[in-house]
């Protein structure tokens, strides 16, 4: 059976999110089909994986978390991956997967996806993801395949432009004919997309345990193909918002809490659940919401949002199920003052914002 969705990836975080959404909707007829998964980085550690989320019978994710003002503890079977092939062993397969099925390409291919080294371009498949990702376009341009579109889900600002970008960069080196730089400018469209979902544990060999909230927004424009229609898929004008949002809400909140942990004499293994058990923590963070951060949201008219948001935040934050130590939100903790905290104030320079700018000091 064709597979018009084709991911590159086996990460847990995809296994819950878009291959679960894709299995829901199937099971109500709007998706477009089922899905072949590629492992891009030839780990001998996810072979097995590769077997298990093609079983017949599905693999489990385990919905872990509150939602509403109840906790949910669920279990289903995702059964929307049809094939799995590995770069290394199956290029050829993935090629033809890639140049006669494939209406949809998704990605998430970890922190370091993006990097492109100076081996690249040693044997016949590349080493990188993009030079992997340009080969197969190339291939498919050359077989007079029409355009398709591709879904980045790397938690990368603007992640659809800055692969267009890296890709183009690379076709000049490559592939330097006009017409194929015309066809991956014009006919490939390439998604700005924004993801959003705690997916906290894997299951081997394969599932995961996630958080019952979940969010996939996606960037309209002209030619976009969307893998299904699912609740949790937003097509959406502008990414702007949503990413304002997940920024200087959830991950501000993540890191006015880090600061309190690392500059009070607290527990080295203190969770978020846990800390916010303590009144006084909960109720500087509420403030820092009410008085700073909404009237900031609210400014650029969306302060209804942000109330919304606030609320889902702070169940997320309260998952019974999830232990989220403060002291790996704390990794990297200056860079996300200033990510998440100055750059906030620096977007709303017009709302007062003593107590966060006081968090951020000298940043």
């Amino acid at each position: 059976m064709a597979t018009p969705i084709l991911q590159f990836g086996t990460s847990r975080f995809l296994q819950a999110h878009a291959d679960l959404f894709v299995s829901e909707a199937l099971e109500r007829g709007e998706a477009l089909g089922r899905i072949t998964v590629v492992q891009t980085t030839g780990s001998p550690e996810r072979a097995g994986r590769l077997t298990a989320l093609a079983a017949p019978e599905g693999y489990p994710v385990i919905m872990r978390g509150r939602q509403d003002g109840r906790d949910i503890d669920s279990r289903q079977h995702v059964t929307s991956i049809s094939r799995t092939l590995s770069t290394m062993t199956d290029w050829d397969a993935v090629k033809a997967v890639f140049r006669d099925e494939a209406e949809v390409v998704i990605s998430n291919t970890g922190d370091t996806g993006y990097q492109v080294g100076p081996d690249d371009r040693a044997g016949t498949v590349p080493a990188s993801f993009p030079g992997k990702l340009l080969a197969l376009l190339h291939d498919r341009f050359r077989a007079g395949q029409p355009g398709l579109t591709i879904l980045p889900c790397e938690l990368v600002a603007r992640n659809g432009d800055v692969l267009k970008r890296l890709i183009l960069d690379l076709q000049t080196d490559r592939y330097p004919e006009s017409v194929f730089r015309n066809w991956l400018s014009q006919d490939v469209i390439w998604a700005n997309t924004l993801v959003d979902r705690i997916v906290s544990e894997p299951i081997e060999p394969a599932g995961a345990v996630a958080e019952p909230y979940a969010l996939w927004a996606i960037e309209k424009q002209p030619g976009l193909t969307v893998p299904c229609t699912h609740p949790n898929i937003l097509v959406v004008d502008d990414l702007t918002p949503y990413e304002k949002l997940k920024l200087h809400i959830l991950n501000l909140g993540h890191t006015v809490l880090a600061d309190i942990w690392l500059r009070g004499n607290r527990s080295a293994d203190e969770t978020v659940k846990a800390i916010l058990s303590d009144i006084s923590v909960r109720e500087r963070l509420l403030f820092l919401y009410r008085q700073e951060v909404v009237p900031g949201f609210a400014a650029k008219g969306l302060g209804n949002e942000a109330e919304a948001y606030v609320a889902a935040t702070l169940e997320r934050f309260d998952n019974p199920f999830l232990d989220h130590r403060l002291r790996d939100i704390a990794n990297h903790h200056p860079e996300k003052l200033v990510r998440r905290i100055v750059d906030f104030h620096t977007w709303t320079p017009d709302v007062p914002k003593p107590e966060l700018l006081a968090i951020a000091g000298g940043q």
